[in-house]
């Protein structure tokens, strides 16, 4: 089974762009596979771009605010999960 590791916590969606922002507490870079869980997420993606005050980059550290596609509706509060295998 995988492991996980707490990265950081999802503070606002945009829904029309499906866009969850996320407070990191770890780095996190394009190409990883994350897990959000919340209240009513629960669900495991591919991190296909992040961006940075609007600019796309390929990875962030702890400590940054990332926009990041997201292929589910997600909630201010969920946890982000870096699925280590």
């Amino acid at each position: 089974m995988a492991e996980e590791k707490e990265v950081g916590k999802i503070t606002h969606y945009y829904g029309k762009i499906g866009v969850g922002i996320v407070e990191l507490s770890d780095g996190l870079r394009v190409g990883d596979t994350i897990r959000i869980k919340g209240h009513t997420s629960d669900f495991t993606q591919t991190v296909e771009s992040i961006q940075i005050e609007h600019r796309n980059v390929s990875e962030a550290k702890s400590g940054d605010v990332v926009g990041m596609k997201v292929i589910d509706k997600v909630h201010p509060g969920d946890i982000v999960y870096k699925v280590i295998s």
